[in-house]
């Protein structure tokens, strides 16, 4: 009787990681688009070379 149910554990255990895995996602992150750039555009003069 214990050999069953450490095997149906696992099996449950595997099957459910299996799900997860390969299911459809469920992140809950917000549309926003695109975003503009809003930083300091590159200059040669200013850049540190090493």
């Amino acid at each position: 009787m214990a050999i069953s149910q450490i095997i149906a554990n696992i099996t449950q255990y595997i099957s459910e990681a299996a799900m997860r895995i390969f299911g459809p996602t469920d992140d809950a992150y917000p549309v926003i688009g695109v975003q503009p750039f809003t930083g300091e555009p590159y200059d040669e003069h200013t850049d540190d070379n090493w």
